[in-house]
């Protein structure tokens, strides 16, 4: 479990790809102290993608990527030098400073907008049809693992308002238009969903929020 509070850039310095899978290494100088080493068989979110660590020392790291995950992230896209957000699992004790992560990422969606505006920016990612109904104005999402509250939400576009410090401690400085994202929808959204379709026994519909009172969430 993760919380999209991005702890440190690393930098791809290695992508190998096989029809079925791959192996990815990265650069992790500087990342993390002596006193909280990473270590093999470590969880770590790369780009909001839960992987585990394989090999490691005070400066790299490398990971297996399954076909599974390349086909549901955009990990297969990045080359050597690209940076990655990461994130090491959420300690129990820990404050949630984001929100509930899982790092099971679940569609790539594509940056559409970089602007500035004053000393903050605005990021655009449109979301894919199938996922669209577990967005909302206000609400969160994890896009390459970074937790964004929804600014606004029209035509299958996410608004997001960048601060500075986001922009300037995260890979959104490195975006370009066009890019792939990963998208991790709000697990609680995903839940309430599938709630409403055990008790009617079919896909649950488009809901209100007063409905869903009605019903007891």
């Amino acid at each position: 479990m993760f919380t999209g509070i991005i702890e440190h850039v690393g930098k791809i310095e290695v992508l190998d790809l096989s029809n079925d899978g791959g192996r990815l290494r990265v650069n992790i100088s500087g990342a993390w102290d002596e006193t909280a080493p990473l270590k093999v068989s470590d969880s770590i979110a790369v780009n909001g993608c839960c992987l585990t660590v394989v090999e490691c020392d005070a400066d790299h790291f490398a990971a297996d990527l399954s076909g599974e995950t390349l086909r549901r992230t955009s990990l297969g896209e990045k080359k050597p030098g690209a940076p990655v957000n990461l994130e090491r699992p959420l300690i129990a004790s820990a404050r949630l400073g984001g929100h509930f992560v899982q790092g099971h990422v679940d569609t790539v969606g594509s940056a559409t907008r970089l602007v500035r505006e004053g000393d903050s920016w605005w990021l655009s990612v449109r979301v894919p049809e199938d996922f669209r109904r577990y967005v909302t104005e206000k609400g969160s999402i994890a896009i390459d693992g970074i937790s964004l509250t929804v600014a606004r939400w029209q035509d299958s576009v996410a608004d997001f308002a960048i601060i500075p410090f986001t922009y300037e401690q995260t890979s959104v400085h490195a975006l370009t238009i066009g890019d792939s994202v990963n998208i991790e929808c709000d697990i609680l959204a995903k839940y309430v969903e599938s709630l409403i379709e055990a008790r009617h026994g079919q896909p649950a519909p488009r809901v209100t929020v007063n409905e869903l009172i009605e019903q007891g969430f």
